[in-house]
């Protein structure tokens, strides 16, 4: 385990190294100023190392395993019909529902708990002097990320083809910016790309590949990828959804607050 901690370490150093070169070849040679505060500034580095390098390790050793496993029991034939299967039982796809509600759950936690989100919230909130709330919007950023990963839960037990899915939901998310508020267009953007970071991605890629290696006929290459394409997709139709039901909640209570004349 310290060999193992010790190499991700390493390669971990490596991957930073060409963003530090980057940072300070532009502060020193472009903009011509010494670094502020490089006490500071290097000892956030270094806990970027130790921080990635750990969490590299906690994915190998934690999540994929436990994201496959998952899969593993969710998809027994067994556990699917509630006992003992005679051979050549046919599973349909409404016999995995509890692999949806999994998926469902996991999705919404993992972005619940999504570090960017919650900086990309606090930054909205701040901007719009209050108008976007923090909660709100994650919880509708996580609404948008269970029911996308229950979807593509769906596309692998069934086998359909992604396109079809990916097409009509970006059909969609045309048809809404059309509709929706222009302050929510570009944050309900980002926010379709902020779901797919640390944590969200690490479960959700080991969910997709453990659920296409143990369902009958399907190929983890094939079908085991394209989760995280549902998980980008969805929040931006979550995000402006709310905010089209929060415009329309609003016109409706401005008559009443007006009163009799």
């Amino acid at each position: 385990m310290l060999e193992h901690l010790f190499t991700t370490t390493l390669l971990t150093i490596r991957d930073v190294l060409p963003i530090v070169v980057v940072l300070v070849g532009f502060q020193v040679l472009v903009l011509r100023r010494p670094v502020p505060h490089l006490r500071r500034t290097l000892a956030g580095f270094a806990y970027v190392l130790v921080g990635l390098a750990l969490f590299l390790v906690g994915l190998e050793q934690a999540l994929f395993p436990l994201g496959k496993l998952m899969a593993r029991q969710l998809t027994d034939p067994q556990f699917v019909h509630g006992g003992a299967v005679a051979a050549g039982t046919v599973v349909h796809w409404w016999n995995y529902g509890w692999v949806y509600a999994f998926a469902a759950a996991v999705g919404f936690a993992t972005t619940i708990a999504e570090p960017s989100l919650i900086a990309v919230a606090i930054k909205a909130n701040s901007v719009s002097g209050g108008a976007i709330g923090v909660w709100p919007l994650r919880i509708a950023v996580a609404i948008g990320v269970a029911v996308g990963i229950c979807i593509g839960t769906f596309r692998i037990v069934t086998g359909t083809p992604l396109q079809y899915y990916i097409i009509a939901g970006y059909i969609i998310v045309v048809v809404q910016t059309l509709f929706a508020p222009r302050l929510i267009i570009a944050l309900a953007y980002d926010s379709g790309g902020v779901t797919t970071s640390t944590v969200t991605v690490p479960l959700v890629a080991a969910l997709g590949l453990g659920l296409a290696s143990t369902v009958p006929g399907r190929s983890p290459l094939l079908d085991g990828f394209g989760l995280i394409a549902f998980a980008s997709l969805l929040p931006m139709i979550s995000v402006m959804g709310y905010a089209q039901i929060a415009e329309w909640r609003l016109r409706r209570s401005k008559p009443e607050m007006k009163g009799p004349d």
